[in-house]
């Protein structure tokens, strides 16, 4: 997974974006950001904004600011900022691992089927630390190796031909958590034999995991 690779394969398919994916991603997106508080005035960040699927989502009453590296899916997400006449929206063209925004910007940090994605990860949930306030709300949407051992055996055997087409299917949730020291106080999922999890970060810098049952 790497990064030109990456911008060539999304700007590849960016037109066709919505019709392929948006059907089995957009339900997990709209739960995650169902999930958390806003209030008027408050400033949030979408990591991996793509087509902006998630725009429509947010309250109109708060700032949001999209980044992507891919040139071609913001062009999709400016059409919907246009169409739906979200002036509430600004879209960058930025690297997720080398924001350029200064610290404790973001009230929330929201990365929705982004960590997977990119080469490195553990870099994103740093930076996406770093821009974030000490309390705000951060919010992970993303797949890991399921615990069944026969599925996960599937999973790994399918991530060659994943990376392809721009994800890996081959991450633990455990190894996530801990190579990024991450608190995560609560997990979500559309059902549960879903293998995409919403996970809900404390944005500091100690290590606890915490499961739904």
């Amino acid at each position: 997974m790497e990064y030109d690779s990456i911008k060539k394969i999304y700007n590849s398919y960016a037109h066709c974006y919505d019709f392929f994916f948006k059907q089995f991603f957009h339900p997990r997106q709209k739960r995650a950001i169902e999930e958390l508080v806003f209030k008027p005035g408050d400033v949030i960040l979408d990591v991996g904004v793509g087509t902006g699927l998630t725009l429509p989502l947010y309250p109109s009453d708060c700032k949001v600011i999209g980044i992507d590296i891919s040139a071609d899916m913001l062009k999709q997400a400016k059409k919907k900022v246009a169409e739906r006449n979200l002036t509430n929206v600004t879209l960058i063209e930025m690297d997720a691992c080398n924001m350029s925004f200064e610290e404790n910007s973001f009230d929330h940090v929201v990365a929705t089927h982004i960590i997977s994605v990119v080469p490195e990860p553990v870099k994103v949930m740093n930076e996406m630390r770093r821009v974030g306030k000490v309390d705000c709300s951060m919010v992970v949407v993303n797949h890991f190796v399921s615990s069944n051992p026969m599925v996960a055996k599937v999973e790994n055997f399918c991530d060659p031909f994943f990376r392809k087409i721009g994800w890996r299917m081959d991450m633990r949730l455990e190894d996530f958590v801990d190579a990024a020291n991450l608190e995560v106080y609560k997990t979500s999922q559309l059902n549960k034999i879903d293998l995409w999890q919403i996970l809900h970060i404390n944005n500091n810098k100690e290590y606890s995991l915490q499961l739904d049952n």
